[in-house]
Parts: structure tokens; sequence; C-alpha cells
């Protein structure tokens, strides 16, 4: 085929092209920007317990410091160290000699005090019989009728001296003034212990339940009575009380709230809270540290947003990116309070049924069509790849 020929049927064949081409994208309508997947959770109000977490120490519900009312030598210990004690059980014995001469001497002295009220008695009888019959003078028998008196006076003070023998007597058995767990002796077998000394014989806690203590800033106390007074929060009483242990597992009982101090501590411009906790097992024990979530109330219409879903602007504000009614991306400026969990407590900004952004935030800016799916659906559309 001539050069020419060739030529003429090349250019044939690309004019054909050509216009099939124009003809294609005649057909075809013009692609607009597609809309990005993203997920977003639709806020819902949902009543919230507020908690704060707060370090504190275990206390004994009881203590009891056991010490000597009377002096004597110590002859046994009755109790083994670190066990528990029932309330009247005996701890110590003490020489008791002397004690039991001294209340042998009061009972015989009761008893010699009877005789003479008994014959004091006799002769007032008979007195009373011989004034009668005027054989006595008024004056002899008005002696009578006191000595009687003065008998029965002597009758009570010996009661009342043998009672004090037989108290002082039984003091020579110490015994345990409460129930629990009993510490260590400090005496042994033969010391002499004196009443009512400094030293300590042994130390009795009782264990369940025990108390928590914990500090709360007063600062707190009173951003939660402003949210109450403006309705905000609404008290609760006998709010669980979570305990979480020094390896940061959860106790397994729940405590209650027992009381609130009354006076700040000035140098830390905080209170205190006891927390009353069941201690069956014995787990908690006094000086140990633990961590404490303390209710302080109920907000019923709160809003939770996830954490993923709040971003910080260069300044530190906070804002969120909600799908507005169009089926774009909204910035909204929000303001948001403590965390709860995985969650912000909102506080300005949100209101119920947005649906804030919480994944696919780094292929978005404001103004851009998404295609929102509902966080936890099985139908929500993957993310465009790169």
């Amino acid at each position: 085929m001539p050069a020419f020929a060739r030529r003429r049927a090349a250019r044939g064949l690309l004019a054909a092209l050509l216009v099939t081409s124009g003809c294609g994208r005649q057909d075809a309508a013009p692609q607009a920007p597609g809309a990005v997947p993203v997920t977003v959770v639709t806020l819902r109000a949902e009543p919230v317990t507020l908690a704060r977490t707060l370090p504190g120490r275990a206390r004994p519900y009881l203590v009891a410091e056991v010490r000597p009312q009377v002096t004597g030598i110590v002859e046994k210990r009755l109790f083994d160290e670190g066990s528990r004690v029932q309330e009247g059980q005996p701890l110590y014995q003490l020489d008791a000699a002397s004690y039991r001469a001294a209340h042998a001497s009061a009972r015989a002295a009761l008893a010699r005090a009877e005789a003479t009220l008994e014959a004091a008695r006799l002769r007032a009888r008979r007195a009373e019989q011989l004034v009668a019959q005027r054989l006595v003078s008024q004056q002899d028998y008005e002696g009578t009728a006191a000595a009687l008196l003065q008998a029965e006076a002597d009758v009570a003070a010996a009661e009342a001296a043998l009672q004090g023998a037989t108290v002082t007597l039984a003091r020579t058995r110490i015994t345990a003034p409460i129930s629990g767990r009993i510490g260590k002796s400090s005496v042994t077998q033969g010391a002499l212990v004196t009443a009512n000394q400094d030293e300590v014989l042994a130390t009795i806690q009782q264990l369940d339940p025990i108390f928590v203590d914990v500090t709360q800033s007063s600062a707190e106390l009173l951003a939660l009575r402003e949210a109450v007074a403006a309705g905000q929060v609404e008290t609760g009483r006998d709010l669980p009380v979570a305990i979480h242990l020094e390896d940061g597992s959860r106790y397994a009982h729940d405590g209650r709230l027992a009381f609130a101090d009354v006076t700040v501590e000035p140098t830390t411009g905080s209170y205190m809270l006891r927390i009353l906790v069941p201690n069956p097992e014995h787990v908690l024990l006094p000086g140990m540290y633990v961590n404490a979530e303390v209710g302080s109330g109920v907000r019923p219409d709160a809003l939770l947003v996830p954490q993923q879903g709040i971003s910080r602007g260069p300044k530190g504000d906070a804002y969120a990116m909600v799908v507005d009614a169009e089926g774009k991306a909204e910035r909204r400026p929000v303001r948001v309070g403590r965390s709860l969990g995985d969650s912000w407590l909102v506080e300005d900004g949100l209101a119920a049924g947005d649906r804030v952004i919480v994944e696919g935030l780094q292929k978005i800016r404001p103004g851009v069509p998404v295609q929102p799916a509902e966080a936890g659906d099985s139908a929500a559309p993957a993310a465009p790849g790169p």
C-alpha cells in the first residue's frame, strides 16, 4: 500500500475514535465530590450519678486500749496475740491475794455491822414498849432510837465497802472491753503493772465494719451546692461508694457515707468524709491506702460524649464535629466538665439528638458532606483508604 494511502487510513481511524470518545463523554453524567463515611454517636439525655475518686485510709470501727485498773503482778496471759476476742473475755490474770484478803475483811465488817444493827433493833423495840408504860424516860427512848439509826447507817457503809472490795477484786482479771482483733501484748508473765498506767497492755480493734476516711476540697462542695440550687443536680442519699484497693482492683463490698465533717482544714482547704464499709473477710486493714469513688448527686438529664469526639484547638478550647441538618460536618464549640469513664460530661454547646463524629475526623473539615453511620452498627461504611 502506498504511503499516502496508509496515512489516509490512519487519519480515518483516528477520526472514528474521536467521535466514539466524544459520544461516551456526552452520555456519562459528571461526578460530584463523594461524601466521606464517618462514625457518629447520637447524644441522649440520661440520669448520671456524679462521682469523684478520692484517696483515703482505712480506720478501725472501734478501738480499745487495754490498761490495768489495779496494781499487781501479771500471773497469766489468757489470749493468743493476733486472735479474735469477744467482749468480756479474760485477757490477763493479776495476783489477787491481797485483794481477796481485803474483800474478806469487808465482808466480815458487814457481818459485824449487821449484828450490831440487830441488837440495836431489839433495844429500840423494848424501849418503845417501856416508854409507853412510862417505865423509861423519853430521853432514854430517843437515845435508843438514835442508836438504831446509827447501826443502820453502819450496815449501809459496810455494804458499800464490800461492794468496792468486790469490784477491785474483779479487776484483777482484766477482760476485753469490746469484740475484735487483739494485737501484741506489751507485758509478759511476772511483770508489774500499775493502775491507770500510760503503757497499753494490748489494743483491740473492731474491723467489721471498717471506716475509710477521705478528704475532699471545699471548692467542690461549693460547686455542688450551686449545681443543686440551680436544679442541675439532685442530691441522693445513701449513694453507694465503690472502694478500690492499692492494686487497682475493686473491693467486693460497697460502702456508704457515714458523715461529713463540719470543719475545713485551714492549711489544705479540705474537709473529711467518713465512709462505712463492710469488711467480713478482713481484707481492709487499719492504715491501708484505698481510693473511694464517692457519689455526690444525680444529674437527671446528663449528656455524655465519647472522649474521642472532643478535640482541642490551638488555644485549648474544646470543640466537637457534628453532622448538621444538611449532612455536612459542622464545628461546634463545647464546654465539658468532669470525665466519667471514657466519656466527657457535656456542660454547654451540645444538645440531645446531636450526632457527634467520633471516627473519620482526620478526613473531614467544616462544610464537607459526610455519610454518617451510628457507632456499633454493623452496617457502618468503612472509611476510605488513602
